[in-house]
């Protein structure tokens, strides 16, 4: 088989069309179909249903798509490790974490490695859903669950513990609570249902000190950890949000400092063939020097 020809066969099944995949290939569409239909004729089989809204695999197209996206993620990996073995770190290294660690912590912190490693070029890939770094849609991972793949690498990297916290502006004009059965006449800020939820039991201040009986309605639910903290910052109402997430300086202060809810910890994830790069290395390197300066 040409390789050539593969190549331009997997860009036609990730674009779903030839004019698309053309496109990534500075090819015209012409070419493409002609190197499509070159392919099908040395291998005697259709690898595409052609419709008029695009570009469906065949049975056989499915088998061939898996064989060669494989080995070109082998290549991609292949290209990776001889990057490193220049004597820094350089290339491109994708993070993924969830938006809360990430717009809350990480991105307030990732200065300090830019500028020591200018030739690692970082992307952040921010999202509550767990992307598959085996199937590299990532390099690195921040978990706030311990990964259950096999095939990962894993260290604990910090315990999250997580608190009541309401605006000074808030607490002026709705009062402090003073023990947890307070909270059932404050407004309460949670985690939206529906979504994937960063962490288990996410929503713990709905139950917090609740009696037998009462009912809490909360006062706005927001998907995501940073929506929740701006909305607490707003002066809206009451939330229960990681201490990672309210650094010094804000107008969120601390309440029922004697209850906390549930701690877990962060793990810094990454596949077993990134063992050896230096990139990850000096990342983990910086996370854990990060960790240490701070305290939750």
């Amino acid at each position: 088989m040409d390789w050539d020809k593969l190549r331009i066969f997997h860009a036609a099944a990730e674009a779903g069309s030839f004019t698309h995949a053309g496109e990534l290939l500075n090819l015209s569409q012409s070419a493409v179909s002609r190197h499509i239909g070159a392919l099908e004729e040395s291998l005697d089989t259709t690898l595409f249903h052609r419709h008029a809204r695009g570009l469906i695999l065949t049975e056989q197209g499915e088998l061939l798509y898996r064989t060669v996206h494989d080995v070109f993620n082998k290549l991609a990996m292949a290209e990776i490790q001889l990057a490193e073995t220049k004597e820094r770190p350089s290339g491109p290294l994708r993070v993924t974490t969830t938006i809360g660690l990430g717009s809350l912590w990480l991105t307030s912190r990732i200065k300090e490695f830019t500028d020591h490693y200018r030739e690692v070029e970082v992307s952040l890939l921010l999202t509550d859903s767990e992307l598959d770094l085996s199937m590299r849609e990532a390099d690195i991972a921040i978990r706030l669950q311990e990964p259950q793949q096999p095939d990962l690498i894993q260290r604990p990297l910090m315990t999250v513990h997580s608190h009541v916290y309401g605006a000074a502006e808030y607490l002026e004009a709705a009062g402090t609570p003073k023990q947890p059965e307070d909270l059932d006449r404050h407004d309460l800020i949670i985690y939206g249902e529906g979504t994937p939820t960063p962490v288990p039991q996410v929503n713990w201040i709905l139950q917090l000190g609740m009696q037998s009986g009462s009912v809490r309605k909360p006062v706005l639910r927001v998907n995501n950890i940073f929506g929740i903290y701006r909305a607490c910052r707003s002066g809206l109402g009451l939330a229960g949000l990681p201490d990672y997430a309210v650094p010094d300086g804000t107008n969120l202060r601390r309440v029922l400092p004697d209850t906390q809810g549930p701690s877990f910890r962060a793990y810094f994830v990454y596949p077993e063939e990134l063992r050896h790069s230096k990139r990850v290395a000096v990342f983990r390197d910086f996370l854990l020097r990060k960790v240490t300066e701070d305290t939750f």
